[in-house]
């Protein structure tokens, strides 16, 4: 299977400006001799942190954005496996992930459960309550939103559950370059997962966003890393090599849960 990060600056509030630069990069990484079985989106990437407007921007379970990606991901046979959006739900405005099958179905969400308050989320956001897990091209799927990653436990859990490769979407600002970096390959290392990891770039008045989106594998090559401009990132990910690097080191079998 072929995972794909599509690196783009998120302009605020501005959803139409966004899906223009969505459907120009799927366009042109679908036009290439190798097209991508599925493709990663920024956290928050059709309207970007303009919390203030949430409930505005918000539609119900985030369907508004997800059938935009279900005509793309019709149109070109490709997957949309993270990516997240502002969703409401009873009341409650959520930073929810999306997963969009190649038929243009809306497949399944995740809502972060970290909310980030340095940047408000608490303020504006509801957090999620529940994992989630999917099967795609053969493999066990898992979805984390930027912060999520700091929280080890959830993503060990995802591993434990099942879950073979996570896909990460973030806006993860300066001076926290190296913590991005180190966080992502610490977290295919220790579950030894693939990570598809997407993170935007640009600026806004207040953060500069530095790219820097990777494709890690399960015993923490990097196969793919971005700079820090508009790019599209592409690597293969075999579940064999999953299988292969746990058979070889075995730390699921060797875990003590019950002394921690």
């Amino acid at each position: 299977m072929k995972a794909c990060v599509l690196q783009m600056d998120v302009v605020k509030g501005d959803r139409a400006a966004n899906r223009a630069t969505v459907e120009r990069l799927v366009a042109g990484v679908m036009s290439g001799n190798c097209p991508p079985d599925v493709v990663v989106l920024p956290e928050l990437w059709s309207t970007g942190y303009d919390l203030k407007r949430a409930e505005e921007l918000a539609s119900p379970m985030g369907e508004e954005d997800a059938a935009f990606l279900g005509v793309l991901a019709e149109r070109y046979g490709v997957a949309f496996a993270g990516g997240s959006v502002l969703s409401e739900r009873d009341g409650r405005i959520y930073n929810r992930a999306q997963a969009v099958d190649r038929d243009g179905r809306y497949a399944v969400g995740y809502d972060k459960i970290h909310l980030f308050r340095l940047m408000g989320e608490d303020r504006y956001l509801a957090p999620g309550s529940g994992r989630c897990l999917f099967d795609f091209g053969g493999m066990r799927c898992a979805m984390a939103v930027c912060y999520d990653i700091r929280f080890c436990e959830l993503i060990r859990r995802l591993a434990v559950d099942g879950a073979e490769i996570l896909f990460v979407s973030a806006q993860w600002p300066l001076p926290r370059r190296e913590h991005w970096q180190t966080l992502l390959r610490a977290r295919a290392i220790e579950n030894q997962m693939y990570v598809v990891a997407c993170n935007r770039c640009g600026k806004t008045s207040r953060e500069i966003f530095f790219g820097s989106s990777m494709i890690i594998a399960p015993d923490g090559e990097v196969l793919a890393q971005a700079g820090d401009g508009e790019e599209s990132l592409c690597a293969d990910v075999d579940v064999k090599r999953v299988h292969s690097t746990r058979a070889a080191i075995p730390v699921f079998g060797d875990r003590v849960p019950s002394l921690y």
